[in-house]
């Protein structure tokens, strides 16, 4: 009885387990990718016109985007209350818009409709940050396969979620807002006492490669089975008893994982395990800051310091001349013979915020992503619309596969991206920019309305929409440093709603509602300017709506173009930074 109690306590103290919560977790912080689905609903409901749609969209995408409090009270918080903060949010939000969408209660204006949207959505970075905390805590030498899995499970949420909700089998899509509501409620509060460190670092393997080729294969079953599923609804006329056992298979292969800290804690083998450090040797002998920082000003004054021809000297001899200079600038230092000044970090080392804010590299990152992300998030929030203008009655599909797309983006973008950098040491945001060749392309098959087009649009955008969350981070932290990596990648990430503001909620919107009118008047309306435009995603119009592929193609060819453009700022970022990534990955090369 006592060994089972201690296998029965290993099993929830097990790393693995914390992981595999955190990824079931995760795949109910994807609910941002519903909109598309949603919105029909509320555009109906109300009696919205594309505009003010648009303008829920830009909810979503802030309360999607902006994480800053979920991030700073993680800090002081246990990640449980953290969760159950997100879970309030989320089913307050949502909870609230199915109530207004069914008529339970009172008509809300625009603007607190958008409050709701904003604060639902925002509670899946309370998911986000909880899983990522936990895991990286719990797997500090693995933080790569990690972050990438748990980003892609959080890519497929909006399938699975999907999925869930075609066994409902209600003819009332206001039921998906219901589910959207209720079920991450659900599954977080089952499991937000799970998610937490548990010293994880100490639980060293052999096995963990093996365990991570299992989730990876889970993970890509996962999205063949979805995508395979998807397919099928859509050409064949399914019964309800077999979406219920499809949707059961679906289950069988989300749970797959937990087999993992199962055998790790209930196998009869002797079990090794070795700690994992999670700090450098230098930091664990307890260095203060003051001396940390006073090395880091001195190797820093040696950059400036050395001869141009140390760089030409063999490795061996380089480092061996760098290391006689640093002692003998500690030892001038010391004695006060030399006053060290501080400088400004070069690419490559720790930036803080407001020292990134200066530089031309962390500009051309953020506009990059502002204009490829927010090219296709302009998708994400539209693809209802888009599908339903061009004739397609069940939208859900076109969102289940843009997220799934989303996620094999993130899988493949980090993979291809590792190997550039560590096989050539030739600059990561080249994928990027490769990424955004491929989106150009998704929006013209968008703009030219092909039979068969949105299948491959959605293919192409949802691809290379993915890959940019998988290829901003790495390249960020490589060129601006770890130490301040929470603030950075944050103020990036502001690049999605921005993005959303401009081109979903002034250029999408107001090109869409200019063709519905033209098709209701059977005229041709004045020209309209900027002023205007904007005025109309202010002030509140008749419902609208267009049909054909005249509704999105211009659209579409605006994005398209925009996606060029980033191309051209990510090439002049990797020429920036060529050597910055020769000195990185080069020696490892050799």
């Amino acid at each position: 009885m006592g060994c089972l109690n201690q296998r029965l306590s290993s099993f929830l103290n097990n790393r693995w387990l914390v992981f595999v919560a955190a990824m079931w977790i995760q795949s109910c912080a994807g609910i941002g990718y519903l909109f598309g689905s949603i919105s029909p609903a509320i555009k109906t409901s109300l009696n919205y016109n594309q505009r003010q749609v648009a303008r829920l969209g830009v909810a979503k995408d802030l309360g999607d985007s902006v994480g800053f409090l979920a991030g700073s009270l993680s800090e002081i918080l246990p990640l449980w209350a953290a969760l159950l903060i997100g879970v309030i949010q989320n089913f307050v939000g949502y909870g609230w818009v199915w109530l207004v969408v069914t008529g339970r209660v009172p008509v809300l204006p625009l603007w607190a409709m958008c409050i709701l949207i904003f604060i639902g959505t925002n509670g899946e970075t309370y998911f986000n940050t909880a899983a990522l905390v936990s895991c990286v805590q719990n797997f500090p030498k693995s933080r790569g396969p990690v972050v990438g899995i748990l980003k892609g499970f959080a890519g497929l949420g909006g399938a699975i979620l999907t999925q869930i909700y075609a066994v409902m089998h209600s003819p009332d899509h206001a039921s998906l807002i219901f589910m959207v509501a209720v079920g991450p409620t659900m599954v977080v509060i089952a499991l937000m006492f799970i998610v937490r460190p548990v010293g994880g670092h100490k639980q060293i393997r052999p096995s963990d490669g093996f365990s991570f080729s299992v989730i990876y294969g889970v993970c890509l079953v996962l999205a063949s089975y979805l995508m395979g599923v998807m397919l099928v609804e859509d050409l064949v006329d399914l019964s309800h008893t077999v979406i219920i056992i499809l949707t059961v298979i679906l289950f069988v292969i989300l749970l797959i994982p937990i087999l993992i800290p199962v055998a790790l804690s209930f196998s009869w083998e002797p079990r090794t395990s070795m700690e994992e450090a999670l700090l450098p040797e230098s930091q664990k002998e307890g260095p203060s800051k003051s001396e940390d920082r006073d090395e880091d000003i001195i190797f820093s004054e040696i950059e400036d310091e050395k001869p141009n021809e140390v760089d030409l000297l063999p490795a061996s001899e380089r480092q061996k001349r760098i290391a006689q200079l640093q002692a003998k600038l500690a030892q001038a230092a010391a004695d006060g013979a030399v006053r060290i000044k501080k400088r400004r970090p070069h690419r490559g080392e720790d930036f803080t915020l407001m020292e990134a804010l200066i530089k031309a590299d962390f500009w051309l990152i953020f506009f990059s992503l502002l204009l490829g992300s927010g090219s296709g998030l302009t998708v994400i929030d539209n693809l209802g619309q888009m599908s339903q203008s061009l004739g397609y009655d069940n939208t859900h599909v076109f969102v289940s596969m843009i997220s799934i797309w989303n996620f094999l983006g993130r899988v493949g973008g980090g993979y291809f991206s590792e190997k550039i950098v560590r096989d050539y040491a030739y600059p990561r945001p080249i994928a990027m920019a490769g990424a955004q060749v491929i989106m150009a392309v998704g929006h013209f098959f968008f703009a030219m309305g092909w039979p068969g087009a949105m299948y491959v649009g959605t293919l192409l955008v949802g691809l290379g929409y993915g890959a940019h969350w998988a290829i901003v981070p790495a390249a960020a932290s490589e060129l601006f440093g770890l130490k301040k990596f929470g603030a950075l990648y944050n103020f990036l990430t502001l690049a999605n709603p921005a993005g959303s503001l401009v081109f979903s909620g002034l250029i999408a919107s107001s090109i869409y509602d200019r063709e519905a009118e033209k098709q209701a008047h059977g005229r041709h309306p004045g020209q309209r300017s900027l002023l205007s435009s904007f005025s109309s995603f202010v002030f509140l119009d008749d419902p609208l709506k267009c049909d054909g592929a005249i509704c999105f193609f211009l659209t579409s060819m605006i994005m398209s173009g925009l996606c060029i453009i980033a191309v051209v700022l990510s090439m002049i970022l990797v020429y920036r930074t060529k050597t910055v990534y020769t000195h990185l990955y080069g020696r490892t090369r050799r």
